[in-house]
């Protein structure tokens, strides 16, 4: 006898947006681990700049167990396997990739601290870390332990052997949760080390979220310190640009210098700004971002002073804040004489056209009194024409009046040409201007 299907719902809302499903479910991309104590967390960030998926995934089929894992299991940038005593817990970023790896921690190797001991006892062959795809940006060697906080001097003496007995920065989570101390030093492995001390109630769920913002904390915070070195680098570039932008504005008070070999510098000095603005800006706005980050996982923590003791957020900031300034006021600097380079080309171009125009009107004064001079010539011309019209005239007149008389007429040629002479400089003269009036108002 079979089962009935249950019906099927109908459709009670519009289609969805085609990223309605992605979005909603970003809220679970990251689900913070459960970590039963006491245990080591060995954590790997590597930049993965040149670094594609494919490369990661065939890194992570390298794992005992993980010949079928497939491509498609890494599509949603979140990857944890699980094996008989420990787990991995992949995440890949814009920038970074992390790999988180939670064990069991290893007997006696809090005792000792020593660092040979506690490669030698991890679960993964330190050669596939050492092959992980990218540069390493961050690595950590979390010990996380159960303890009392209410006694500052056994947690004391818990971690001076795990941080080799240097001076450590320490500071409670929470409503006195659990205890955070790192000494912020890189051993000879690169691995940094964190100890965490949580009372014996502490849930699983508390210690993975507690894990997850330490870890964070401290990959934010040398992703956001990646600005400084760039922004110490581009320094001297913007001294020397300044300085050729404020000689660029002192020459143009003057005349001496051409101003279209001012605009050639102005021209080579804003490509070179720009070029280092397109090159940077996107490491100091990340840098800002990251920095942002840092400070809102401290928050989150919590922090509360221990007596006599740094806390691990003050050390921080107090360290951070500089860097941050400095790539703040790199990036405002830049941006700056990227502005002043723009406004000094708008006074160049302002003066640039001024003289033009200046020159366009002297050429219309010279084509104006060019135009001057050729009417007064094209009178004088129209003069001589007529004159010269009037003689041809007359001649002809003259030259008729002398066949006349040969042929017997009482007529005195030269008389009758004299007699002529005003008329017919007074008819060419009308007829001279009849074709001036008509050909000006053909013009209009």
């Amino acid at each position: 006898m079979t089962s009935a299907l249950p019906p099927a719902l109908p459709q009670v809302l519009p289609d969805n947006d085609a990223l309605r499903e992605v979005l909603h479910n970003e809220v679970h991309a990251r689900p913070p681990a459960r970590i039963r104590l006491p245990a080591l967390v060995v954590y790997v960030a590597v930049l993965n700049e040149g670094v594609s998926r494919e490369q990661e995934w065939q890194h992570l089929r390298q794992l005992p167990g993980q010949q079928g894992l497939t491509q498609d299991q890494l599509s949603g940038n979140f990857l944890r396997l699980r094996f008989a005593d420990h787990t991995l817990k992949w995440e890949r970023h814009t920038e970074f990739t992390r790999y988180s790896i939670v064990q069991t921690l290893p007997s006696h190797v809090l005792e000792t601290g020593d660092e040979a001991e506690l490669m030698r006892a991890l679960v993964v062959d330190t050669a596939w870390l050492a092959s992980i795809p990218g540069r390493t940006v961050a690595a950590i060697t979390m010990a996380m332990v159960h303890g009392e906080v209410d006694d500052p001097a056994a947690m004391r003496a818990l971690a001076a052997p795990w941080f080799e007995g240097r001076e450590t920065v320490a500071s409670l989570l929470g409503i006195r949760r659990s205890c955070v101390m790192t000494d912020f030093r890189l051993r000879d492995s690169g691995f940094e080390r964190l100890l965490v001390i949580s009372p014996p109630n502490t849930s699983e769920l508390r210690s993975g979220r507690t894990s997850q913002r330490l870890l964070e904390l401290e990959t934010y915070r040398l992703m956001a310190l990646r600005g400084l070195p760039v922004a110490k680098d581009i320094s001297a570039m913007l001294t020397e640009s300044e300085l050729q932008l404020a000689e660029i504005t002192a020459h143009m008070e003057s005349t001496e210098t051409s101003d279209q070999e001012l605009l050639a510098q102005l021209i080579g000095l804003a490509a070179r700004v720009e070029r280092a603005t397109a090159r940077h800006m996107y490491r100091f706005s990340a840098t800002r971002a990251y920095h942002g980050l840092v400070e809102q996982r401290i928050e989150q923590l919590r922090e509360t002073a221990i007596p006599g003791t740094q806390m691990v957020g003050e050390f921080l900031l107090k360290r951070l804040s500089p860097a941050m300034a400095t790539v703040q006021a790199t990036a405002q600097r830049l941006a700056s004489l990227s502005q002043r380079i723009e406004r000094a080309s708008a006074l160049l171009r302002t003066r640039v056209d001024i003289a033009t125009e200046s020159q366009n009107q002297m050429l219309l004064e010279k084509l104006t009194r060019g135009q001057e001079l050729q009417l007064r010539l094209q009178s004088t011309v129209e003069g001589l024409s007529i004159a010269a019209i009037s003689y041809y005239v007359i001649s002809l007149v003259l030259y008729g009046g002398k066949a006349a008389k040969a042929a017997g007429l009482p007529i005195n040629p030269e008389m009758l040409a004299g007699a002529l002479i005003p008329l017919v400089l007074a008819a060419i003269w009308w007829g001279t201007r009849q074709i001036h009036k008509k050909l000006h108002a053909d013009g209009h």
